[in-house]
Order: C-alpha cells, then structure tokens, then sequence
C-alpha cells in the first residue's frame, strides 16, 4: 500500500518534471532550435495544426530556422503563422524555404525571460510540494483507518519527502542551466 503511495507520487511528479522541461523549451534563447515553432499553429485546409506536421522545420545556422512547406500554397500561410505568433520572430521567405532569424536578445528581454522562467520553476515546485501533500494526506487517512502503523505512515511520509526533494533539485538544476542559457550572449 504504502509503495502504491510512494510509486503514484513518483510518477506525478515525473509528469511535472517532464511538464517543466517543456516549459523551458518554449522560452527563447538567442539560439534558433526547431522546438520553439512546435505551438505555432498554421490553418491547413479549415483546421489549426502545427507547422511541423505541414513543412520540414530545420536548422540552418545557430541563429537561423530553414521552415520548408509540404505543399507550395501553404508557403504564406506559414509565414503569416509564425510571423502573428507571440514569439517576436520576423520570417522571410525565400522561394520554396521560410528563413526564420533568430534575433539576438536584449539585457531587458534576457532578464524578464529568466523571470519567466523563474516563475514557471517555482510553479513545478509547487506542483510537487502538493503532490508530496496529497500522498502524506493519503497516509494519513490510512493511518486513520488503521489500515497502516504509525512507523509505516513516517517511514511512508520520509520516502515521499526524499522524493520530493529528488525533483525539487532536479527542478533547480533545470532551471540554473537555462539561466545560464539565457545570460549566454
């Protein structure tokens, strides 16, 4: 029961790491990487999709995204697309390829960026904090019924909280290296 406990929060709390990570990879660096155009969504025929299901996203150079469309007519659908999107990006199109230079970030932009991504770091720690909450509520209600001992519910709520502090320095070291990407030039 009580490794059902140990194991179920383990879990959660690898979906919140895996949460994070994402998270993080939605920030922008100065450096061009295709995932950044992976929430950018482009009509295809009536219905939103991504632009990596209707063109090749591809790296030309550190700071440049080659986009390169499926089909010709999706070509200014795309750029508009990214162009509208919420990441400040400026595609040029040249042909049948989409250049997509990656500008290079200001000392304001980088700070407000890590503030950012201090806020979504805090938030993941909350995430599993709670998590940790919710199984010692669990082990407490089973201590409550007498379905476990006192020793077991401790032991339980020990186990959780080295967890807990397994994925909060986890959290930490995520966060310092993208940091550490962010203040890179």
């Amino acid at each position: 029961m009580i490794n059902e406990i140990k194991k179920s929060a383990e879990q959660k709390m690898q979906k919140t790491l895996e949460a994070f990570k994402n998270d993080l990879a939605k920030v922008r660096t100065g450096r061009a990487h295709t995932g950044i155009l992976d929430h950018v969504m482009v009509d295809y025929y009536g219905s939103d999709v991504p632009v990596n299901q209707v063109a090749n996203v591809t790296l030309i150079d550190a700071r440049t995204i080659g986009v390169q469309p499926w089909e010709k007519p999706m070509l200014a659908k795309i750029e508009k697309a990214i162009r509208d999107s919420d990441l400040g990006l400026n595609p040029a199109s040249m042909g049948e390829i989409i250049r997509v230079p990656m500008p290079m970030l200001t000392e304001e932009r980088r700070k407000d960026l890590i503030k950012v991504v201090r806020g979504e770091a805090e938030g993941a720690r909350v995430a599993v904090r709670n998590i940790r909450r919710d199984s010692n509520t669990e082990f407490k209600n089973l201590l409550k019924d007498k379905a476990i001992t006192e020793d077991d519910e401790r032991r339980g709520q020990d186990e959780i909280q080295k967890l807990t502090d397994k994925y909060t320095a986890e959290i930490d070291k995520m966060l310092a290296t993208k940091e550490a990407d962010l203040l890179a030039v």
